[in-house]
């Protein structure tokens, strides 16, 4: 179905039995992050609380916090179909001959149907306020954070040179009921806007949109290209553009059935100190320093519904949205790079520490060539550790992929150290923002490697044996 907004989704999980109500009162310091990292870690629902202690507006936490709420935000059987729709666009023998023209037609007509779609009134506007977070349920999440934070924020700027808009997810610590921390990373595109308003010297405007369509709410996390708009990409996911509407104070457009909205601007010269905050690593990133967001209007439904969520020690529910990312993506690697058959980020790796990659294996040094060639793609950069096995492997076994590690590893020969860019929340670094990655060749090795010896075969059961153990199971008394 068609999510029109955050709302009718929740409506579908409460009709899968995705969803669990909270009717009593909870704090949104601490109490609910306890609470919903036990429910994530036991693979429990989606939890609506409805009465939040200090706010008038219910709070939606772990809406996509399993393979299967994924899958329904996205409207697919598995996220690997998206993955799949994405190969067939790409593929350019669909669109070579008068038949294959006419068969994508129905493909290139989706894709006209992507682009944002502008409107003058929006349920985003029903109501205007005057700026004051404090009637947010927004959350403290763990002991040793800083203060409140805005965990599910569509943070939305516009380039001023090219007019182009653009939607990341950045964490934002309260400061008091009109200010905010901005969390732009040096490498983020958020970041790089704000440079440039910094070096005319203006003031930014920036809105920020807190509870979408699922779709919508994802595309903010995906790692795109800058060339591509993220509310484009959302529209693409889900099947229809998003409809979206001009902000009361900002020449900035949002979407229009968002629940809230916040408009505002950051001041170029000024600078706070932001954090401690628990992070997805699992651990406190440290205090900085980070641009200040000024709150000059709310707008909102007259009947909002306030989305968060809570990172921590993995799993929680940010890794399934990295799955998705992992899926998703997929094919614009495999088109950069056809010998890799699959990847793997292992939810232990947080996203960026760890990715298992399966390649096709034609020439010597090939699984360093890829190693070398993924830290050079975008958010890649920040991989601190690549596994390079064959494609008999299933990168997504880690038992076997160790296995071919601890077995087929020579450390002298097969693992690669370089130095390059690290996510600022790396901690294990000596350095903020660099230090050094590892990629790890577990593929066999041939003779042109170095490998003078014969390489043993693998352990197998002949398949005529295997059958009759298949016939003769039940006999057996099992």
């Amino acid at each position: 179905m068609l999510y029109r907004d955050l709302q009718d989704f929740i409506n579908l999980l409460e009709q899968k039995g995705e969803l669990k109500r909270i009717p009593v009162e909870v704090d949104p310091e601490l109490e609910i992050t306890e609470i919903t990292d036990r429910v994530v870690k036991s693979g429990g629902p989606a939890l609506l609380f409805e009465k939040v202690k200090g706010s008038e507006f219910p709070l939606l936490i772990n809406a996509f916090g399993s393979y299967e709420r994924m899958n329904l935000a996205l409207n697919v059987e598995s996220l690997d179909d998206i993955a799949r729709e994405i190969e067939e666009l790409m593929d350019i023998s669909n669109y070579i001959g008068l038949f294959n023209k006419i068969k994508s037609a129905t493909r290139l007509a989706r894709l006209a149907k992507v682009f944002p779609q502008k409107v003058k009134h929006a349920p985003c506007q029903e109501v205007i306020e005057e700026p004051n977070l404090e009637r947010l349920p927004i959350l403290k999440c763990w002991p040793g954070d800083g203060g409140k934070f805005i965990t599910l924020p569509l943070v939305i700027t516009r380039d001023p040179e090219t007019g182009s808009h653009n939607m990341g997810m950045y964490r934002m610590q309260v400061y008091d009921e009109k200010t905010t921390g901005m969390h732009w990373h040096i490498h983020k595109d958020g970041s790089e806007i704000y440079q440039k308003y910094k070096k005319m010297g203006v003031k930014m405007p920036v809105a920020v949109a807190i509870g979408c369509d699922p779709a919508t709410i994802y595309a903010s996390t995906a790692p795109l290209p800058k060339e591509i708009d993220e509310m484009v990409f959302a529209g693409f996911l889900r099947k229809a553009p998003v409809e979206v509407v001009k902000c009361k104070t900002c020449d900035i457009y949002v979407p229009a059935n968002a629940e809230f909205v916040l408009e505002g601007y950051v001041d170029v010269d000024e600078l706070r100190e932001e954090g401690p905050f628990g992070d997805h690593t699992g651990y406190y990133s440290v205090k900085d320093f980070y641009p200040v967001f000024h709150l000059t209007l709310i707008t909102r439904k007259k009947n909002p519904v306030y989305p968060a969520t809570v990172v921590g020690k993995p799993p929680m529910e940010d890794c399934y949205l990295g799955k998705a990312t992992e899926r998703i993506f997929l094919p614009f690697l495999k088109k950069l790079f056809p010998e890799i058959v699959d990847i793997n980020f292992p939810l232990e790796g947080v996203f960026h520490n760890c990715v298992i990659v399966s390649i096709k294996k034609k020439y010597p040094g090939h699984a360093k060539k890829i190693m070398h060639a993924l830290w050079g793609i975008g958010q890649m950069m920040y991989t601190k550790i690549i596994v390079v096995v064959d494609e008999s492997v299933d990168p997504k076994d880690v038992s076997t992929v160790a296995w071919k590690v601890f077995n087929n590893v020579d450390p002298k020969r097969d693992v690669v150290i370089v130095d390059g860019p690290l996510d600022v929340l790396d901690h294990a670094s000596p350095f903020k923002h660099y230090g050094s990655k590892m990629g790890i060749d577990a593929t066999k090795k041939w003779k042109e490697e170095g490998y003078e010896r014969e390489w043993p075969d693998e352990i197998e059961m002949s398949p005529e044996i295997k059958e009759l153990v298949d016939r003769r199971w039940k006999e057996y008394g099992f």
